[in-house]
Protein backbone atom coordinates (compact mmCIF):
# COMPACT_ATOMS: atom_id res chain seq x y z
CA UNK A 1 0.00 0.00 0.00
CA UNK A 2 1.25 3.40 -0.54
CA UNK A 3 0.71 6.66 2.19
CA UNK A 4 -1.17 9.43 -0.07
CA UNK A 5 0.92 12.70 -0.01
CA UNK A 6 -1.78 14.82 1.82
CA UNK A 7 -2.35 12.08 4.73
CA UNK A 8 2.07 13.03 5.05
CA UNK A 9 1.88 16.65 4.75
CA UNK A 10 -1.23 16.86 7.67
CA UNK A 11 0.32 13.93 9.65
CA UNK A 12 3.60 16.70 9.88
CA UNK A 13 2.05 19.84 10.04
CA UNK A 14 0.21 18.64 12.82
CA UNK A 15 3.36 19.29 15.23
CA UNK A 16 5.37 22.11 13.00
CA UNK A 17 5.96 24.28 15.47
CA UNK A 18 7.31 22.12 18.01
CA UNK A 19 9.52 20.18 15.81
CA UNK A 20 10.96 23.83 14.62
CA UNK A 21 11.90 24.69 18.23
CA UNK A 22 13.74 21.19 18.68
CA UNK A 23 15.49 21.48 15.43
CA UNK A 24 16.65 25.17 16.30
CA UNK A 25 17.33 24.30 20.23
CA UNK A 26 19.41 21.45 18.65
CA UNK A 27 21.11 23.13 15.72
CA UNK A 28 22.18 26.08 17.97
CA UNK A 29 23.71 23.97 20.16
CA UNK A 30 25.54 21.44 16.99
CA UNK A 31 26.32 24.43 15.34
CA UNK A 32 28.46 26.25 18.55
CA UNK A 33 29.88 23.12 18.43
CA UNK A 34 31.36 22.73 15.03
CA UNK A 35 29.15 21.25 13.65
CA UNK A 36 27.09 21.46 10.37
CA UNK A 37 23.76 20.25 10.92
CA UNK A 38 23.02 20.13 6.67
CA UNK A 39 26.13 18.20 6.51
CA UNK A 40 25.14 15.28 8.48
CA UNK A 41 22.03 15.12 7.18
CA UNK A 42 23.25 14.88 3.89
CA UNK A 43 25.36 11.70 5.19
CA UNK A 44 22.52 10.16 6.76
CA UNK A 45 20.45 10.23 3.37
CA UNK A 46 23.82 7.19 1.82
CA UNK A 47 22.85 5.46 4.72
CA UNK A 48 19.87 3.51 2.99
CA UNK A 49 19.12 -0.31 5.12
CA UNK A 50 18.10 -2.94 3.49
CA UNK A 51 14.40 -4.96 4.22
CA UNK A 52 15.09 -8.66 4.25
CA UNK A 53 11.91 -10.42 2.13
CA UNK A 54 12.27 -12.54 5.22
CA UNK A 55 11.73 -10.22 7.91
CA UNK A 56 7.85 -9.15 6.83
CA UNK A 57 6.27 -11.95 8.19
CA UNK A 58 5.74 -13.15 12.11
CA UNK A 59 8.44 -15.35 12.88
CA UNK A 60 8.56 -18.11 15.76
CA UNK A 61 10.66 -20.46 17.23
CA UNK A 62 11.10 -24.21 17.38
CA UNK A 63 8.29 -24.46 20.16
CA UNK A 64 5.67 -22.47 17.82
CA UNK A 65 4.13 -19.27 15.14
CA UNK A 66 1.96 -17.01 16.32
CA UNK A 67 0.74 -15.50 12.76
CA UNK A 68 -0.62 -12.10 12.63
CA UNK A 69 -3.00 -11.23 9.73
CA UNK A 70 -2.13 -9.07 6.85
CA UNK A 71 0.79 -10.73 6.07
CA UNK A 72 2.31 -10.27 2.63
CA UNK A 73 1.49 -13.70 1.11
CA UNK A 74 3.98 -12.83 -2.28
CA UNK A 75 6.90 -11.09 -3.59
CA UNK A 76 4.93 -8.26 -4.85
CA UNK A 77 3.12 -7.70 -1.73
CA UNK A 78 6.51 -8.17 0.53
CA UNK A 79 7.79 -5.42 -2.21
CA UNK A 80 4.90 -3.34 -1.41
CA UNK A 81 5.47 -3.35 2.37
CA UNK A 82 9.14 -2.64 1.97
CA UNK A 83 7.77 0.42 -0.33
CA UNK A 84 5.67 1.31 2.58
CA UNK A 85 8.39 1.33 5.35
CA UNK A 86 10.43 3.14 3.10
CA UNK A 87 7.96 5.93 1.67
CA UNK A 88 7.57 6.21 5.73
CA UNK A 89 11.30 6.33 7.37
CA UNK A 90 12.77 7.59 3.56
CA UNK A 91 15.83 5.14 5.31
CA UNK A 92 14.77 1.94 3.71
CA UNK A 93 15.75 2.35 -0.15
CA UNK A 94 16.85 -1.29 -1.00
CA UNK A 95 15.11 -4.77 -0.47
CA UNK A 96 17.09 -8.06 0.11
CA UNK A 97 15.77 -11.14 -1.67
CA UNK A 98 16.22 -14.80 0.15
CA UNK A 99 16.49 -17.67 -3.13
CA UNK A 100 14.24 -19.83 -3.02
CA UNK A 101 11.83 -18.16 -0.80
CA UNK A 102 11.05 -15.12 -3.24
CA UNK A 103 11.98 -16.53 -6.45
CA UNK A 104 10.63 -13.94 -9.06
CA UNK A 105 8.81 -15.44 -11.41
CA UNK A 106 9.23 -12.33 -13.76
CA UNK A 107 12.39 -10.28 -13.27
CA UNK A 108 11.71 -7.43 -15.42
CA UNK A 109 7.95 -6.80 -14.02
CA UNK A 110 9.13 -7.14 -10.30
CA UNK A 111 11.95 -4.73 -11.34
CA UNK A 112 9.76 -1.69 -12.41
CA UNK A 113 6.98 -2.50 -8.87
CA UNK A 114 10.39 -2.38 -7.12
CA UNK A 115 11.03 1.09 -9.33
CA UNK A 116 7.40 2.24 -8.52
CA UNK A 117 8.43 2.19 -4.75
CA UNK A 118 11.94 3.94 -5.55
CA UNK A 119 13.40 0.55 -4.17
CA UNK A 120 16.90 -1.12 -5.71
CA UNK A 121 17.72 -4.34 -5.01
CA UNK A 122 20.19 -5.13 -2.37
CA UNK A 123 22.35 -7.99 -1.59
CA UNK A 124 20.85 -11.72 -3.12
CA UNK A 125 20.97 -14.64 -0.22
CA UNK A 126 21.09 -18.14 -0.89
CA UNK A 127 19.38 -20.97 0.92
CA UNK A 128 21.53 -24.11 1.27
CA UNK A 129 20.15 -24.88 5.11
CA UNK A 130 16.96 -26.75 4.46
CA UNK A 131 15.86 -29.07 2.03
CA UNK A 132 13.73 -27.98 -0.77
CA UNK A 133 10.79 -30.20 -1.76
CA UNK A 134 12.20 -30.59 -5.33
CA UNK A 135 15.82 -31.08 -4.17
CA UNK A 136 17.58 -33.98 -5.19
CA UNK A 137 20.40 -34.22 -2.60
CA UNK A 138 20.21 -33.50 1.18
CA UNK A 139 21.90 -31.27 3.07
CA UNK A 140 21.35 -32.63 6.69
CA UNK A 141 25.14 -33.06 6.82
CA UNK A 142 26.18 -30.33 5.09
CA UNK A 143 26.39 -28.57 1.98
CA UNK A 144 29.17 -25.99 0.60
CA UNK A 145 31.56 -28.51 2.74
CA UNK A 146 29.84 -31.63 2.23
CA UNK A 147 31.84 -34.68 2.03
CA UNK A 148 29.87 -36.09 -1.02
CA UNK A 149 31.19 -33.84 -3.75
CA UNK A 150 27.59 -34.01 -5.92
CA UNK A 151 25.88 -32.56 -2.77
CA UNK A 152 28.77 -29.73 -2.99
CA UNK A 153 28.02 -28.96 -6.75
CA UNK A 154 24.17 -28.93 -6.19
CA UNK A 155 24.82 -26.14 -3.30
CA UNK A 156 27.68 -24.60 -5.64
CA UNK A 157 24.97 -24.28 -8.61
CA UNK A 158 21.97 -23.36 -6.30
CA UNK A 159 24.24 -20.60 -5.48
CA UNK A 160 25.03 -19.68 -8.84
CA UNK A 161 21.03 -19.40 -9.88
CA UNK A 162 20.80 -17.04 -7.10
CA UNK A 163 23.70 -14.94 -9.04
CA UNK A 164 21.66 -14.68 -11.96
CA UNK A 165 18.21 -13.88 -10.25
CA UNK A 166 20.64 -11.06 -8.81
CA UNK A 167 21.92 -9.85 -12.56
CA UNK A 168 18.59 -9.90 -13.68
CA UNK A 169 17.19 -7.59 -10.56
CA UNK A 170 20.36 -4.85 -10.87
CA UNK A 171 22.03 -6.75 -8.00
CA UNK A 172 25.70 -6.35 -7.35
CA UNK A 173 26.09 -8.68 -4.60
CA UNK A 174 25.77 -12.18 -2.90
CA UNK A 175 25.90 -13.14 0.51
CA UNK A 176 26.42 -16.79 1.90
CA UNK A 177 26.02 -18.13 5.48
CA UNK A 178 26.30 -22.09 5.81
CA UNK A 179 24.79 -23.90 8.63
CA UNK A 180 27.19 -26.30 7.86
CA UNK A 181 29.12 -27.66 11.28
CA UNK A 182 28.97 -30.61 13.59
CA UNK A 183 27.18 -31.61 16.50
CA UNK A 184 29.61 -34.52 17.83
CA UNK A 185 33.52 -34.34 18.35
CA UNK A 186 35.14 -36.57 15.80
CA UNK A 187 31.79 -35.78 13.68
CA UNK A 188 33.74 -34.27 10.95
CA UNK A 189 37.25 -33.65 10.16
CA UNK A 190 37.61 -29.69 11.09
CA UNK A 191 40.37 -28.87 8.69
CA UNK A 192 38.92 -30.76 5.46
CA UNK A 193 35.70 -29.35 6.01
CA UNK A 194 37.03 -25.87 5.53
CA UNK A 195 39.15 -26.83 2.75
CA UNK A 196 36.11 -28.14 0.66
CA UNK A 197 34.12 -25.07 1.91
CA UNK A 198 36.90 -22.24 0.61
CA UNK A 199 37.17 -24.75 -3.05
CA UNK A 200 33.18 -24.42 -3.22
CA UNK A 201 33.13 -20.46 -2.60
CA UNK A 202 35.96 -20.15 -5.07
CA UNK A 203 33.42 -21.85 -7.85
CA UNK A 204 30.84 -19.10 -6.29
CA UNK A 205 33.21 -15.85 -6.90
CA UNK A 206 34.10 -17.19 -10.10
CA UNK A 207 30.31 -16.99 -11.34
CA UNK A 208 30.28 -13.28 -10.39
CA UNK A 209 30.28 -10.24 -12.70
CA UNK A 210 33.16 -8.56 -12.53
CA UNK A 211 31.30 -5.91 -10.57
CA UNK A 212 29.81 -8.01 -8.23
CA UNK A 213 30.74 -8.93 -4.52
CA UNK A 214 30.58 -11.76 -2.73
CA UNK A 215 30.15 -11.20 1.50
CA UNK A 216 30.98 -14.47 3.24
CA UNK A 217 28.61 -14.56 6.85
CA UNK A 218 30.08 -16.29 9.83
CA UNK A 219 27.73 -17.59 13.11
CA UNK A 220 29.89 -19.51 16.23
CA UNK A 221 26.81 -22.08 16.96
CA UNK A 222 23.58 -23.24 16.09
CA UNK A 223 21.81 -25.00 14.20
CA UNK A 224 25.20 -26.88 15.46
CA UNK A 225 26.78 -26.30 18.75
CA UNK A 226 29.99 -28.40 18.69
CA UNK A 227 31.53 -26.16 15.58
CA UNK A 228 30.29 -24.60 12.40
CA UNK A 229 32.80 -24.61 9.46
CA UNK A 230 32.77 -20.14 9.22
CA UNK A 231 32.54 -19.49 13.33
CA UNK A 232 34.16 -16.40 13.62
CA UNK A 233 35.46 -13.35 11.48
CA UNK A 234 38.65 -14.63 11.69
CA UNK A 235 37.65 -17.86 9.71
CA UNK A 236 35.30 -15.32 7.00
CA UNK A 237 38.25 -12.92 6.76
CA UNK A 238 40.75 -15.86 5.56
CA UNK A 239 38.49 -17.14 3.68
CA UNK A 240 37.77 -13.82 1.65
CA UNK A 241 41.51 -12.85 1.60
CA UNK A 242 41.65 -16.44 -0.08
CA UNK A 243 38.91 -16.66 -2.50
CA UNK A 244 39.51 -12.95 -4.36
CA UNK A 245 39.31 -9.29 -3.98
CA UNK A 246 35.46 -8.64 -4.50
CA UNK A 247 35.16 -11.04 -1.33
CA UNK A 248 34.30 -9.68 1.66
CA UNK A 249 33.30 -10.51 5.55
CA UNK A 250 29.72 -10.28 6.72
CA UNK A 251 29.05 -8.95 10.70
CA UNK A 252 26.06 -9.84 11.78
CA UNK A 253 25.40 -8.37 15.07
CA UNK A 254 23.52 -11.70 16.52
CA UNK A 255 26.22 -14.07 15.14
CA UNK A 256 28.61 -13.73 18.11
CA UNK A 257 29.39 -15.03 21.45
CA UNK A 258 28.10 -12.81 24.40
CA UNK A 259 30.30 -9.79 25.00
CA UNK A 260 31.99 -10.37 22.05
CA UNK A 261 33.93 -6.75 21.11
CA UNK A 262 31.96 -6.40 17.87
CA UNK A 263 33.44 -2.73 17.41
CA UNK A 264 36.99 -4.14 17.44
CA UNK A 265 36.28 -6.65 14.70
CA UNK A 266 34.12 -3.80 12.77
CA UNK A 267 37.29 -1.39 13.21
CA UNK A 268 39.38 -4.39 11.99
CA UNK A 269 37.87 -5.48 9.22
CA UNK A 270 37.67 -2.15 7.87
CA UNK A 271 41.24 -1.06 8.44
CA UNK A 272 42.03 -4.16 5.72
CA UNK A 273 39.32 -3.39 3.24
CA UNK A 274 37.01 -6.13 4.35
CA UNK A 275 34.26 -5.32 5.67
CA UNK A 276 31.60 -5.77 2.68
CA UNK A 277 28.04 -6.17 4.26
CA UNK A 278 26.53 -5.74 8.12
CA UNK A 279 23.55 -6.96 9.48
CA UNK A 280 21.47 -5.22 12.42
CA UNK A 281 19.55 -6.60 15.08
CA UNK A 282 19.92 -7.10 19.06
CA UNK A 283 20.52 -9.60 21.20
CA UNK A 284 21.23 -10.55 25.25
CA UNK A 285 22.42 -14.12 24.89
CA UNK A 286 23.47 -14.79 21.16
CA UNK A 287 21.40 -15.02 17.88
CA UNK A 288 18.08 -13.66 19.67
CA UNK A 289 17.51 -11.21 16.45
CA UNK A 290 15.35 -8.89 18.17
CA UNK A 291 14.80 -5.33 17.52
CA UNK A 292 17.92 -2.91 16.84
CA UNK A 293 19.07 -0.83 19.67
CA UNK A 294 16.45 -2.70 22.38
CA UNK A 295 19.39 -4.31 24.20
CA UNK A 296 22.65 -2.50 23.93
CA UNK A 297 21.93 1.04 22.52
CA UNK A 298 25.92 2.16 23.44
CA UNK A 299 27.28 -0.76 21.38
CA UNK A 300 25.70 0.29 17.97
CA UNK A 301 26.90 3.94 18.65
CA UNK A 302 30.21 2.18 19.08
CA UNK A 303 29.72 0.25 16.02
CA UNK A 304 29.02 3.39 14.14
CA UNK A 305 31.79 5.31 15.47
CA UNK A 306 34.40 2.51 13.97
CA UNK A 307 32.66 2.50 10.64
CA UNK A 308 32.81 6.21 10.07
CA UNK A 309 36.24 6.67 11.78
CA UNK A 310 37.19 3.71 9.54
CA UNK A 311 35.50 4.63 6.37
CA UNK A 312 37.13 7.85 7.11
CA UNK A 313 41.08 6.60 7.24
CA UNK A 314 40.68 3.35 5.43
CA UNK A 315 38.98 4.35 2.19
CA UNK A 316 40.11 1.11 0.41
CA UNK A 317 37.18 -0.36 2.04
CA UNK A 318 33.92 -0.52 0.16
CA UNK A 319 30.89 1.06 0.46
CA UNK A 320 29.38 -1.02 3.53
CA UNK A 321 25.88 -3.25 2.44
CA UNK A 322 23.52 -2.44 5.44
CA UNK A 323 20.88 -5.15 6.18
CA UNK A 324 18.23 -5.43 9.14
CA UNK A 325 17.61 -9.20 10.12
CA UNK A 326 15.96 -9.86 12.61
CA UNK A 327 13.22 -12.23 13.61
CA UNK A 328 9.31 -10.94 15.01
CA UNK A 329 7.85 -13.30 16.69
CA UNK A 330 5.73 -11.15 18.89
CA UNK A 331 5.86 -7.29 17.44
CA UNK A 332 4.29 -6.61 14.55
CA UNK A 333 7.01 -6.84 11.60
CA UNK A 334 6.73 -3.54 10.19
CA UNK A 335 5.84 -1.67 13.36
CA UNK A 336 9.53 -3.71 14.64
CA UNK A 337 11.07 -2.29 11.50
CA UNK A 338 10.31 0.72 11.69
CA UNK A 339 11.22 0.90 15.40
CA UNK A 340 14.74 -0.34 14.42
CA UNK A 341 15.09 1.90 11.68
CA UNK A 342 14.91 4.69 13.95
CA UNK A 343 17.48 3.31 16.39
CA UNK A 344 20.04 2.68 13.73
CA UNK A 345 19.41 6.34 12.56
CA UNK A 346 19.60 7.90 15.97
CA UNK A 347 22.82 5.63 16.54
CA UNK A 348 24.22 6.82 13.31
CA UNK A 349 23.49 10.61 14.09
CA UNK A 350 25.21 10.39 17.01
CA UNK A 351 28.48 8.76 16.09
CA UNK A 352 27.90 11.14 13.56
CA UNK A 353 28.65 14.19 16.50
CA UNK A 354 32.12 12.62 18.19
CA UNK A 355 35.11 15.09 18.04
CA UNK A 356 37.08 12.79 16.09
CA UNK A 357 40.42 15.28 15.96
CA UNK A 358 39.70 16.46 20.19
CA UNK A 359 39.45 12.52 20.62
CA UNK A 360 42.90 11.38 18.77
CA UNK A 361 44.08 13.80 20.77
CA UNK A 362 42.81 12.68 23.84
CA UNK A 363 44.21 9.01 22.86
CA UNK A 364 47.17 10.07 22.42
CA UNK A 365 47.89 12.06 25.91
CA UNK A 366 46.32 8.85 27.31
CA UNK A 367 43.84 10.87 28.81
CA UNK A 368 40.69 8.04 29.77
CA UNK A 369 38.59 10.60 31.21
CA UNK A 370 38.65 12.90 28.12
CA UNK A 371 38.41 10.19 25.43
CA UNK A 372 35.25 8.48 27.32
CA UNK A 373 33.73 12.07 28.05
CA UNK A 374 33.56 12.99 24.47
CA UNK A 375 31.61 9.69 23.43
CA UNK A 376 29.63 10.40 26.14
CA UNK A 377 28.68 13.63 25.13
CA UNK A 378 27.73 12.67 21.59
CA UNK A 379 26.14 9.69 23.26
CA UNK A 380 24.01 11.65 25.17
CA UNK A 381 22.92 13.95 22.75
CA UNK A 382 19.05 13.95 21.47
CA UNK A 383 19.33 13.79 17.71
CA UNK A 384 15.65 13.15 17.71
CA UNK A 385 14.42 16.27 15.80
CA UNK A 386 17.34 16.29 13.36
CA UNK A 387 16.13 12.79 12.23
CA UNK A 388 12.57 13.91 11.99
CA UNK A 389 14.14 17.09 10.34
CA UNK A 390 15.84 14.59 7.85
CA UNK A 391 12.41 12.35 6.98
CA UNK A 392 10.53 15.56 6.55
CA UNK A 393 12.70 16.74 3.89
CA UNK A 394 13.02 13.64 1.93
CA UNK A 395 8.66 13.65 1.78
CA UNK A 396 8.96 10.73 4.67
CA UNK A 397 6.73 11.35 7.71
CA UNK A 398 8.19 12.92 11.06
CA UNK A 399 6.89 9.86 13.70
CA UNK A 400 6.56 6.51 11.09
CA UNK A 401 5.99 4.88 14.79
CA UNK A 402 3.30 6.91 15.63
CA UNK A 403 1.65 7.63 12.22
CA UNK A 404 1.61 3.68 11.47
CA UNK A 405 -0.26 3.34 14.50
CA UNK A 406 -2.64 6.21 14.17
CA UNK A 407 -3.32 5.29 10.62
CA UNK A 408 -4.22 1.74 11.14
CA UNK A 409 -1.68 0.63 8.51
CA UNK A 410 -2.00 -3.25 9.98
CA UNK A 411 -5.75 -3.05 10.43
CA UNK A 412 -6.07 -2.12 6.49
CA UNK A 413 -3.31 -4.97 5.56
CA UNK A 414 -5.58 -7.27 7.52
CA UNK A 415 -8.42 -5.93 5.34
CA UNK A 416 -6.58 -5.74 1.88
CA UNK A 417 -4.77 -9.37 2.26
CA UNK A 418 -7.10 -11.24 4.97
CA UNK A 419 -6.20 -12.16 8.47
CA UNK A 420 -5.25 -15.62 8.37
CA UNK A 421 -2.30 -15.09 5.94
CA UNK A 422 1.56 -16.78 6.26
CA UNK A 423 4.68 -14.81 4.53
CA UNK A 424 6.44 -16.96 2.67
CA UNK A 425 10.04 -18.10 3.80
CA UNK A 426 10.35 -18.77 8.09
Amino acid sequence: MKIHPDDITTFNQADENQRAEDLDFLTRRLTSSGHDPDKILDRLSDLQIAIPSWALGSGGTRFGRFPIGGQPRNLDEKIEDVGLLHQLSQMAGNISLHIPWDIPDDTERIKALAAEYHLTFDAMNSNTFQDQPDQKLSYKFGSLSHTDPFVRKQAVEHNKQVIDYGKSLGSKSMTVWLADGSNHPGQTNLSSALKRTGDSLAEIYAHMPADWSLFIEYKPFEPYFYSTVIPDWGTSYLLASETGERAYSLVDLGHHLPNTNIEQIVATLISRGKLGGFHFNDSKYADDDITVGSIKPYQLFLIFMEIIQGTATSPHNPDIAYMIDASHNLKDPLLDLLESLDAIGLAFLKASLIDFEALSDAQNRNDISRSSAILQDAFHTDVRPLLREYRVRKGGVHDPIRFYAEHNIREQLIRNRGKNTLATGL
